[in-house]
């Protein structure tokens, strides 16, 4: 199983926004915190904030925040919103295959996808935002 660079991000993002509470970080801040693009991170936030994940909010004193409290989101529900298409094979995504009447496979790959995917919904943000203070230190938002 392979993440796009969109929900590496995302999950970034999130976690950034999860040690920054009392903050209101922008995207800029965000992106130069990771040494990521900004560019991308505004379609990161774009997508966020659609889900209700993330709340943005403009103007003077704008900036990002959770859109809730970071125990009520989990890893799982975030890689599902990021990555439209799960399928690890074509045939998961209904493409035709030449064995599927007698392919054990697919059903091999849909458990393990399936178990991959309970590993995450049983991880919330909160559990990924630790340890804060380390994280805090390396994202250079220490003082």
């Amino acid at each position: 199983m392979r993440l796009t660079t969109l929900t590496d991000y995302a999950l970034r993002m999130l976690i950034h926004l999860a040690i920054t509470p009392e903050g209101r970080p922008t995207i800029a801040e965000v992106a130069q915190a990771y040494g990521v693009s900004e560019n991308h991170l505004m379609k990161v936030a774009h997508q966020l904030g659609q889900s209700g994940h993330v709340r943005t909010l403009r103007g003077r004193g704008g900036g990002l925040a959770l859109g809730r409290p970071a125990e009520a989101i989990t890893v799982g529900e975030v890689v599902r919103r990021m990555e439209p298409d799960l399928a690890l094979v074509p045939c998961l995504g209904g493409g035709a295959c030449a064995i599927l009447p007698a392919c054990r496979l697919k059903q091999a790959l849909h458990q393990a996808r399936a178990a991959f995917l309970a590993v995450l919904d049983g991880t919330t943000l909160a559990d990924i935002a630790q340890p804060q203070a380390e994280l805090r230190e390396l994202l250079g938002l220490s003082g």
